[in-house]
């Protein structure tokens, strides 16, 4: 059998894993939690590792601060994947380290995607983690407070780690190129540009930066030398195809479509476009985003422009009868037409007013003149005394009282003046000042 050097052993593995940073000095960014006196930094130094929570996008290095933890502090260090460890798995590893604690050693379980185990999975570490048989180390994409157990999560300090900026990425790429684990020991060629380009690319996500780099490289031409050219066509090939970022089950999802809303609410269509246009592209449902946009329509728009609501209806319908991607343009007409539209939030005003009003009398009955009376036992009782037919009447309108006595006069529409709304205002004025005067 024939025997690898160890130069090959180590270049045979990814870029990535060969440049993962074995100390905090090697590590980019994060400067807010591991940088000098920094709280992370000192809890590591120190050696007072405490139950923490990493949260983070993918790619900013949470399992490469849980290796370093490892390495520099005097614990036992297991490491369990969220996808392939059940309950009895843990159970066994949490006994072995009860063992240890007796013997005076700590032990530290780091749990990659830890919103990935289910709540007996979760539940199983709680109990080990209050006696402190262990320190629990979690990585997670996704936000603690809704994927991680309330009663784990109170137990645990959570680290926010944010993505990383081009300037972390181009340095770490340089170190990449200069680095005998990277290519350090070859010679290769890429403008500052093309550097650049690919830090663009990664969107703050290391992994995806060395890898890359890496294709670049090896994609690259070489001349009679060894050396290696990386040129601006194998570069852009390799980024032919951009990973948005985006998970339609996590966060950013959220964050997305919050995005969209906000920019139609501010009267920004350029904004809202560019939002939309983000979900799309990353395989967002284009229904989704059509019933959101329907729900803006009465939420945000409402009376000021009823037609909003119209144009929302057919552009989920345009949606649901050609899909993507010819939906988008009815999805971007809707946006455009939500973001220049006058706005309103009077129709959520008054049910928000109405629903707390109504929660708290639940009781209330309905008043007897506007009940129905079908039967004889019913009318004998009182049903429908009082009702006055609006349409029998000259003006249309009788002056009825609809609300529970101890609602009467409650206000909860409140019309503004943004645009056709000022006419509904001005509607709703008249009528209350005619049943104010025909009022007995």
């Amino acid at each position: 059998m024939e025997q690898l050097t160890f130069f090959e052993r180590e270049t045979s593995q990814p870029l990535a894993d060969r440049m993962r940073p074995e100390s905090l000095d090697e590590f980019a960014g994060q400067q807010h939690l591991i940088g000098p006196g920094k709280v992370l930094r000192r809890i590591i130094e120190s050696d007072r590792v405490s139950s923490m929570i990493f949260w983070g996008p993918p790619g900013v290095g949470k399992t490469t601060l849980a290796h370093i933890i490892a390495s520099t502090t005097h614990s036992s260090f297991i490491t369990f994947s969220a996808v392939t460890s059940g309950v009895k798995d843990i159970r066994a590893v949490m006994q072995k380290a009860e063992e240890n604690r007796r013997f005076g050693e700590k032990t530290i379980v780091f749990v990659d995607e830890i919103h990935r185990f289910n709540k007996a999975q979760q539940d199983a570490f709680l109990p080990f983690v209050e006696k402190g048989s262990i320190v629990l180390i979690g990585a997670t994409t996704e936000n603690p407070s809704f994927e991680i157990n309330s009663a784990l999560l109170s137990r645990c300090r959570v680290f926010v780690l944010k993505a990383l900026g081009a300037d972390d990425i181009i340095w770490l790429l340089k170190r990449a190129l200069s680095s005998p684990k990277g290519f350090g020991n070859q010679n290769i060629e890429i403008s500052d540009d093309m550097l650049e380009m690919i830090a663009g690319f990664a969107n703050g996500d290391a992994r995806s930066a060395l890898s890359t780099l890496e294709m670049a490289v090896l994609n690259g031409d070489v001349d009679s030398n060894g050396d290696i050219t990386v040129n601006r066509e194998v570069l852009e090939q390799c980024i032919s195809k951009k990973s948005l970022l985006y998970d339609k089950h996590g966060e950013e999802h959220y964050n997305l479509i919050s995005a969209l809303h906000k920019s139609m609410r501010n009267s920004d269509p350029d904004a809202a476009v560019y939002w939309l246009a983000r979900m799309l592209e990353a395989g967002e449902d284009p229904l989704y985003v059509a019933r959101r946009i329907v729900r803006f329509a009465s939420e945000d728009v409402g009376m000021a422009d009823p037609r909003a609501l119209e144009i929302a209806v057919a552009a989920y319908q345009a949606s649901h009868f050609i899909g993507m991607p010819e939906c988008s343009v009815n999805l971007t007409q809707a946006v455009v037409y939500m973001s220049l539209a006058p706005k309103s939030n009077a129709m959520e005003n008054a049910y928000f007013a109405a629903r707390d009003d109504a929660l708290e009398h639940l009781a209330e009955p309905v008043p007897m003149n506007i009940r129905n009376a079908p039967t004889k036992l019913m009318k004998d009782l009182g049903y429908g005394d009082g009702y006055i037919y609006a349409h029998d009447t000259k003006d249309k309108i009788a002056a009825m009282q609809c609300l529970p006595d101890s609602l009467a006069g409650r206000e909860y529409y409140r019309p503004t003046e943004q645009g056709l709304e000022s006419r509904y205002k001005e509607r709703l004025e008249q009528i209350k000042k005619w049943k104010k005067d025909h009022t007995k």
